[in-house]
């Protein structure tokens, strides 16, 4: 998110109006609810994930630990069961 000058955009007068509420803070504008786009949509963090989490679930396979598994990837025991638990269900399905 990048932040852009309000002088820049916004007509004098509202302007003025936001001012009287907040001067000189920082605002968060939320998106309009059809614009909103799903997490991650913008960056490569999902396919990053879920490469992750087949490497995971892969070790798992190969006999590794959930224990070892957390310490390996530096995640908690249960984000490893988690993820262990959502590739196992995504196998059966």
């Amino acid at each position: 998110m990048s932040y852009k000058k309000a002088t820049n955009i916004l007509p004098t007068d509202l302007l003025e109006k936001v001012q009287e509420y907040i001067d000189g803070e920082c605002i968060y504008i939320p998106r309009i609810s059809n614009n909103k786009k799903e997490w991650g949509a913008m960056t490569s963090t999902r396919e990053e994930l879920a490469i992750r989490n087949n490497q995971i679930y892969n070790d798992y396979l190969k006999g590794i630990t959930p224990n070892d598994l957390a310490q390996k990837y530096f995640l908690s025991l249960k984000s490893i069961q988690r993820v262990i638990g959502k590739q196992k269900k995504n196998d059966i399905e």
